[in-house]
């Protein structure tokens, strides 16, 4: 460990589970212990935890029953769990919270709380517009009842898009909220060379257009309205890299193919195999998925929300009303949508959002401003050191 500041980082998984939340919640570990940080990374024992001589990882035991059942990423805190977060929390001389929502969120506030530890708070989505009003009505009691005193009594709040800071806006804060963009990996999401990209496809043994989604197999991902899109393309292969309670594999369609396994450089060989990607989700931010496509240089078909998470990037996203009930018209306007992407690309159109992404989402840049954030908390000077990943 470095001896520096002790920071400890909480979320709900470690970046085995592959989410967006924890991928950045890892890698913002790791530029954090990179700049003199000494991290100590804590998150339920869902998934496995990292090996990694450059932070301390704490697996603590959850019960995540709501996810394998419902595709509700919920974890229960065992007793344990709880009294390890209590301990963690008095160790650290900061706390770097990510999402306010959970119940990990809301031991590791009061911790803070009780031991005056700077608290920062990354807040990752808003309001999420499930289909069963019973989920809906869940979700909307727990922003208000949890998440919404989180956010308010946290020393500082970071949005990570535009979307869900409006969405919180009405909310009365200690300090001026944040936006810090999450940062890409552009040197493992990159535009393939035109022989990269014929060796990805063979690899992959895909064929025809390709329609690519990344994510959990879930409902707010818009996996129901791609089984509907792959049925009216037969002559497009639709790819899903992930998992969940929504698995396309049972879907009998022969145009449908399912990867399970891919992660890092492996994922961004299937990015690079694709000609647009897809992923109609509905109350997200800024899905990390959609950067790493647009640095992979492929189009990109979302939800409408997530074309608002960033002004600047909204004239490289094509959005559709995933929130609708009409789900056999949201899947129309999706197959729509990626054939007016594929009809108008241009030669150079690719390139021109991998730049974009290397400009704007800079992992080093984030850090930085992630470092400033949590030593003016602390009443420390940031010292900034080289980061130790690109």
């Amino acid at each position: 460990m470095s001896g520096g500041p002790r920071l400890l980082t909480v979320s709900n998984f470690f970046d085995s589970h592959r989410g967006g939340l924890e991928i950045v919640a890892g890698r913002l570990a790791r530029e954090l212990a990179g700049r003199g940080f000494d991290v100590t990374w804590l998150a339920s024992n869902a998934t496995a935890a990292p090996a990694d001589a450059r932070l301390t990882a704490v697996a603590i035991g959850a019960w995540n029953v709501a996810e394998r059942r419902l595709g509700v990423p919920w974890p229960v805190l065992s007793p344990a769990a709880v009294a390890r977060i209590w301990r963690e929390v008095r160790a650290a001389d900061a706390v770097l919270l990510h999402d306010a929502l959970y119940m990990s969120s809301v031991v590791t506030f009061l911790a803070a709380k009780a031991h005056r530890k700077p608290l920062t708070i990354i807040q990752h989505i808003g309001q999420i517009p499930y289909r069963s009003a019973v989920l809906r009505g869940i979700m909307a009691l727990a922003n208000r009842l949890v998440a919404a005193p989180l956010l308010s009594g946290a020393d500082q709040v970071v949005f990570i898009s535009q979307f869900v800071r409006e969405f919180f806006s009405h909310l009365k804060f200690r300090s001026p909220p944040r936006l810090v963009f999450n940062g890409v990996d552009t040197e493992v999401f990159r535009l393939a060379a035109p022989e990269e990209k014929v060796a990805a496809r063979s690899r992959f043994e895909l064929q025809g257009p390709v329609a690519l989604f990344v994510g959990r197999f879930v409902e707010k991902k818009g996996v129901d309205v791609l089984r509907l899109a792959a049925a009216a393309r037969p002559d497009a292969t639709f790819a899903f890299a992930g998992w969940g309670v929504l698995d396309p594999a049972s879907w009998g369609l022969p145009n449908v193919r399912v990867f399970s396994d891919l992660a890092g450089p492996s994922l961004a060989e299937l990015y690079r195999a694709s000609d647009v990607f897809v992923l109609p989700s509905q109350g997200e931010g800024f899905p990390l998925v959609v950067q790493e496509a647009l640095a992979c240089g492929l189009p990109v078909v979302c939800g409408a929300e997530s074309t608002g998470a960033d002004a600047e990037a909204a004239r490289l996203l094509c959005g559709v009303a995933s929130e609708a009930i009409d789900r056999d018209a949201v899947a129309a306007e999706v197959v729509r949508a990626m054939d007016a992407l594929l009809a108008d690309e241009r030669p150079g159109d690719a390139a021109m959002r991998a730049d974009f992404v290397r400009r704007r989402y800079a992992w080093s840049a984030a850090a930085d401003r992630y470092a400033e954030i949590i030593c003016g908390l602390m009443g420390r000077e940031a010292s900034v050191a080289t980061p130790v990943l690109a």
